[in-house]
Formats: C-alpha cells, sequence, structure tokens
C-alpha cells in the first residue's frame, strides 16, 4: 500500500507547535492531540525538527524538571527522516523498525502534508496481508 491511501484513510492533519513552545505546553498538546509526537513548524507547512515523548524524556534525564522550561526547538530531533505519499507501506515500516523511530512526516515539494507512525504502517500492512490471504484462500478454494 502507498502512503497516499494510507493518508487518504488517515487524513492528513498533523499536530505541530512552534519552535518557541514551552515543552510544558508541548505535552499539554501531546495529551490533548494523544499522539506520541509533534512537528516542530515556524509556519505549520515546512518542517523544522519533531519532538517526540523520547525526546523530552531525555531532556527530563539531562535537566531535570527545568525541562519544562526549554523550549521545543531546544529539545526537537532537527535532522527528521520523511518520506513521500509514493513510499509503501513496507518500505516505510522496514526503515522504521530498523532506525528505531516511531513517527514519519509526509512531504511533497519541501511541505508537510500528513504524518504516519508505526502503528497506522502496521496496521496498514495487517489489512493487506489479511486481503492477500483471503485471495489466496479463494483461489484455492475455487471460490
Amino acid at each position: 500500500m502507498l502512503i497516499s491511501q494510507l493518508l487518504q484513510r488517515k487524513g492528513g492533519n498533523v499536530a505541530t507547535v512552534l519552535p518557541g513552545t514551552s515543552i510544558a505546553d508541548a505535552v499539554a498538546a501531546l495529551a490533548a492531540h494523544r499522539v506520541g509526537a509533534l512537528v516542530v513548524s515556524a509556519d505549520g507547512a515546512t518542517l523544522n525538527g519533531i519532538l517526540s515523548e523520547r525526546d523530552i524524556v531525555r531532556g527530563l534525564a539531562a535537566h531535570g524538571l527545568s525541562t519544562m522550561d526549554l523550549t521545543a526547538g531546544d529539545l526537537m530531533t532537527a535532522d527528521v527522516v520523511t518520506c513521500s505519499k509514493e513510499a509503501t507501506t513496507e518500505q516505510l515500516m522496514a526503515e522504521m523498525t530498523n532506525r528505531r523511530f516511531r513517527h514519519v512526516p509526509v512531504t511533497e515539494d519541501g511541505n508537510l502534508i500528513g504524518i504516519v507512525s508505526i502503528g497506522d504502517v502496521v496496521n496498514a500492512r495487517v489489512r493487506e496481508l489479511e486481503i492477500e490471504a483471503e485471495q489466496l484462500n479463494n483461489y484455492i478454494t475455487g471460490r
């Protein structure tokens, strides 16, 4: 399945924060949106970085409670792996597993068009495999 197909089902909404957003406010946004990562973007369209729960935990380990006074720009991962809508779920699942990250922004011409999580990718891949199994079963049984 192509990432474009996954985004058609899921939608292209992306939870974003400004680079100057405090970590305390970013944590509140994570909870409000019920997501594990926020795209850090100065304009809502281009990608400055990504701030994940892991980034915040690492900040807490390094800075203690003063982490809450830092900004999303301070703790974000700036070197973000992105994908295009032409990528496949199989390709993306392999890359996410090998490189150990859980969220990938989807971009087109440098602009943010969506985000997919490892859960989105795994669920899509499971659906693909279920359809393939059903088709094989129908072929074998002559249905």
